[in-house]
């Protein structure tokens, strides 16, 4: 069920001598309600779910996922042109995934309805299905037209396994499935894959559906322009962009706390220009951010990194309000 995010996670230092300019998210952020305009707004919505990591067989904890992120969003400074709201969180109670993810969806697309850019707050990579769901229904009910969605999925995973049951490994084959049952046409890339976290099977599904994919070695700093043009190349042939950031992409030295760490990894400074790239093409419509699962994390190093992604994407999407005002 949807509840408003603790409040004790909205606190950090106040520097009052600094006047406006001193303001940081925890003194910023407003909470909403079914009134609340939300026009230009950047809504947070959490995810408080790991049933599909549990079925993937995976390390759970994720469930304390958004908490942890809102704990270190909240002590980062507030930027001048952007408006945060938080929606507070869709808890997931016991296995009950699909009705979680339901819920979500319903969230997430009522966001959207109202007009304001959601950045879902995971949680297992399961919140992938939810997310894309919400998308899918704002633009369904917007065009007899089959929508041209870019899914771009930062991930040492494909996350395309076969299964009767959804989980956290299924994400993007559930939505492969439901574009074809729409007659809708399935992009999906995902960068920073990892040759030793995939198997053959998951290899040829991707070929199969016709995914794009780098490998993590193809995406050190030596090699960012070519990734851009990648990443330039994907932007062009969509109308909308889902981003869905699973924190395991980066290596586990930066994130930790994680289900599957690993071992390589891309580091941020590929990461943080794929992400801006992404926001500036004025084609994003929704991002998450997925795996955090804070009884894994050391000194909150993922927590924080996560915080720094969705501090990244919200400021990008405020300055493009501020140029349109």
């Amino acid at each position: 069920m949807l509840a408003q995010a603790e409040p004790n996670v909205w606190q950090g230092r106040v520097d009052a001598e600094e006047g406006p300019l001193g303001l940081r998210w925890h003194q910023t952020v407003r909470r909403i309600d079914a009134a609340t305009p939300l026009a230009n707004t950047v809504a947070l919505a959490g995810f408080a779910c790991d049933a599909g990591v549990a079925r993937n067989h995976g390390r759970t904890g994720a469930q304390a996922g958004p908490a942890a992120i809102r704990k270190m969003l909240a002590n980062l400074p507030a930027r001048a042109g952007r408006v945060v709201v938080d929606a507070g969180d869709v808890t997931c109670q016991g296995d009950a995934l699909e009705d979680a993810q339901s819920e979500l969806s319903g969230v997430l697309h009522d966001l959207l309805d109202r007009g304001a850019f959601p950045i879902a707050l995971g949680g297992g990579h399961e919140i992938a299905w939810a997310s894309f769901g919400g998308l899918a229904r704002h633009l369904a009910a917007k065009s007899d037209q089959p929508p041209r969605i870019g899914i771009l999925n930062l991930d040492a995973h494909f996350d395309l396994r076969a299964g009767e049951r959804g989980s956290s490994g299924t994400p993007f084959r559930q939505i492969a499935e439901d574009c074809a049952r729409r007659g809708w046409p399935f992009h999906y890339a995902c960068l920073g894959v990892s040759t030793y976290a995939n198997t053959e099977a998951l290899f040829a599904r991707a070929r199969q559906l016709g995914v794009r994919w780098m490998h993590d070695d193809e995406m050190d700093v030596m090699q960012l322009a070519h990734v851009l043009k990648v990443v330039e190349v994907f932007l062009s042939q969509v109308d909308h962009v889902y981003l869905t950031m699973c924190l395991d992409v980066l290596p586990a030295a930066v994130a930790p706390g994680v289900s599957a760490p690993s071992a390589r990894g891309v580091g941020m400074d590929v990461i943080e220009p794929i992400v801006d790239r992404v926001v500036s093409s004025g084609k994003l419509r929704l991002a998450d951010v997925a795996e955090l699962n804070p009884s894994l994390d050391i000194d909150n190093r993922t927590a924080r990194v996560a915080a720094r992604l969705v501090a990244r994407v919200a400021d990008g999407i405020g300055l493009q309000g501020a140029a349109h005002d």
